[in-house]
């Protein structure tokens, strides 16, 4: 029995990289996007206290929701990259993995409308993020992501994310309508989800449930749920933390939400690309193709940081002339935080590089987790200590710190695979081109009245500066795609 490339029992034929490379980058371009489209509309509509009090909520739930996924979607990308030969195994496989994040889901909503029976402010903001722990046991990205079908999760995902957009400008109109917004941004995560269920059959039959042993992937999925937890005290805890020093003033948590979503917006593509690779490196890993592994970390490393470097260091460049235009008046303080936020891009693409295509596939999660918890614990200790005094500005520096030592111990950890010395071969090339790239920048936002026109100028010329140095300098990992791109262009003549 054959379906899409799984077939029962033998070896299917392994989905592009190239084409679920650019699938998944379509869609995370669209969620680059998106924010693009919306900030200037929303920053000025809700303001500072009402982004602040978005994201304070959205922090809670967060919580709650990474409680009820319990690791699945990391583990359940693994697994189905596994199993994505036989589809007997991949549809039990499933359908545990589906069963026990429903229990899961269960009793955090349970706790979750504990919650707001108890909150008094908040309640109502709560009551509409439930979609968000709905949510969970409907993501099943996890599965096309470990079979390679990343055209199913875009296309469907970026339809939800047009009618999201669409609604956001129809129906948010002023400072009052900042529970709608709430709302329409968890309908938008939940329908999203619900979307991809309809391309299920394809690739997974009915089972018995008698069958099914859920309690197997119990053990497994706690590996991968306690790093998470660990991370998000670092991606989350840290809007949590800011909400509660700032009482009611939640202008801090606008600030910092603003920027991290800058900085986040500018991994996209690095992460993306590490999402992509994690599936197939569990398929080689599966298989034992040792040299194989090593030949495409050692690509995947020159791929990222080609991309990394000059997007923090384009960044931090445009940054003073990009916020006065783009979020309004009274946003000031967030050119400040992406000065120091900027260099987690390079920071946070080699660690997921090295934890999704090395350490996850590999099996040494549980090393990793290690590193993760401690890092949490660097970045609470040093949350408490720095933002009631800096506020948001101690939360970022805290943030960078954490994730420079996830960094290094991942290094640590990778050491076998991936030396120093390969790091700075891949980076010093890219380095000196960037800061050839930041003098451009900054001579144009000199020279230039602040606007859009500006920031599209400093992009596309620090771009072209960019990859005309790389050029001068013979970049191997530049020159080797060149030289593919013109032999493929060659052969289609």
């Amino acid at each position: 029995m054959e379906a899409d490339g799984i077939r029962q029992g033998g070896a299917s034929a392994s989905p592009s990289i190239r084409k679920n490379y650019i699938y998944n980058l379509i869609y995370q371009v669209m969620t680059l996007l998106t924010p693009f489209i919306t900030t200037p509309y929303i920053s000025r509509v809700l303001g500072p206290e009402g982004t602040g009090v978005q994201s304070y909520t959205a922090s809670v739930a967060q919580y709650f929701a990474i409680a009820a996924a319990l690791g699945t979607a990391t583990y359940g990308q693994r697994e189905a990259a596994r199993n994505r030969d036989d589809r007997a195994a991949l549809s039990r496989t499933f359908w545990e993995i589906e069963c026990l994040c429903l229990m899961t889901t269960a009793v955090c909503l349970a706790v979750w409308a504990a919650l707001i029976g108890f909150s008094d402010r908040y309640a109502p903001y709560y009551a509409v993020l439930t979609m968000t722990l709905l949510a969970v046991p409907t993501d099943i990205s996890w599965l096309f992501g470990g079979l390679e079908r990343y055209g199913l999760i875009a296309a469907r995902n970026i339809a939800v994310k047009l009618a999201g957009i669409l609604c956001m400008f129809l129906f948010v109109k002023s400072r009052q309508d900042l529970l709608l917004y709430v709302a329409l941004l968890a309908a938008t995560g939940l329908l999203g989800n619900l979307s991809m269920w309809a391309g299920v059959k394809r690739f997974i039959d009915p089972v018995d449930l008698r069958s099914l042993r859920i309690r197997r992937h119990l053990k497994e999925t706690m590996v991968y749920f306690v790093p998470t937890i660990a991370t998000s005290v670092y991606t989350i805890l840290d809007k949590t933390m800011i909400g509660w020093f700032s009482g009611g003033d939640k202008t801090q948590n606008g600030y910092y939400e603003y920027a991290t979503g800058f900085v986040n917006m500018g991994k996209i593509l690095i992460i993306s690309f590490n999402s992509v690779m994690s599936a197939r490196m569990s398929y080689l890993f599966a298989a034992g193709r040792t040299e194989e592994i090593r030949e495409r970390i050692r690509d995947s490393l020159d791929f990222v940081l080609m991309l990394a470097v000059p997007i923090a260091i384009g960044l931090a460049g445009i940054a003073k002339g990009f916020v006065p235009w783009f979020l309004g008046d009274g946003y000031g303080p967030v050119a400040g935080l992406l000065y120091v936020l900027c260099p987690l891009v390079v920071i946070v693409g080699l660690s997921d590089c090295m934890g999704s295509q090395l350490l996850t596939p590999g099996g040494l999660r549980a090393k990793s987790a290690k590193v993760i918890v401690a890092g949490a614990v660097l970045n609470m200790i040093l949350n408490l200590l720095l933002i009631p005094r800096l506020a948001s500005a101690g939360a970022a520096a805290a943030s960078l710190l954490a994730e420079l030592f996830i960094t290094g111990m991942y290094l640590y950890l990778c050491r076998r695979d991936i030396r120093p010395g390969m790091l700075v071969r891949l980076s010093w090339k890219r380095l000196l081109a960037a800061a050839v790239m930041l003098a451009a920048v900054l001579v144009i936002g000199c020279r230039t009245a602040v606007g859009p026109a500006a920031t599209v100028l400093q992009v596309c010329a620090g771009a072209a500066v960019y990859f005309l140095g790389l050029y001068l300098l013979r970049d191997e990992f530049l020159m080797k795609q060149t030289v593919r791109l013109l032999r493929r262009a060659h052969r289609e003549e």
